[in-house]
């Protein structure tokens, strides 16, 4: 599925301790060669990448995401724990879910998983990857 109008993505109180983010071009495609959980990931790290979400907002809960992607709650309950695995984002308990990496880390961990997408391409295995990373650190 392609939307193309603007969806609220999560809301900003008078305060600000939650966050506002609109996804102008949400991405989410059934048909894509990825599965649906890492597209959902791909937007939010986009939305934090571009500054839509920033360290320290709350993000909605994971069934308004879902609605505005038109993907289920489980989709985006996945996607979440990935973000959240890669260290952008925190679940506390009875706080929701806060966003905790930088656009900086974001767009790092985009051209990772570019790496790795080009290496599986090419049939280079995990080892000679990390190696080659290793090498030029």
């Amino acid at each position: 599925m392609l939307n193309d109008g603007q969806s609220r993505f999560h809301s900003r109180s008078s305060v600000g301790t939650v966050s506002s983010s609109t996804i102008h071009r949400v991405r989410v495609q059934r048909d894509a060669a990825f599965p649906l959980y890492e597209q959902v990931a791909a937007e939010i790290r986009r939305a934090i990448s571009e500054g839509e979400a920033l360290p320290g907002e709350r993000l909605a809960p994971a069934v308004d995401i879902a609605a505005v992607l038109g993907v289920n709650k489980n989709t985006v309950i996945r996607a979440l724990h990935q973000l959240r695995d890669d260290g952008i984002l925190e679940f506390t308990r009875g706080r929701g879910i806060r966003v905790v990496g930088t656009p900086e880390r974001v767009v790092v961990l985009n051209k990772v998983d570019e790496l790795v997408r080009l290496a599986q391409r090419y049939g280079i295995r995990r080892e000679e990857v990390i190696a080659l990373v290793s090498s030029r650190a």
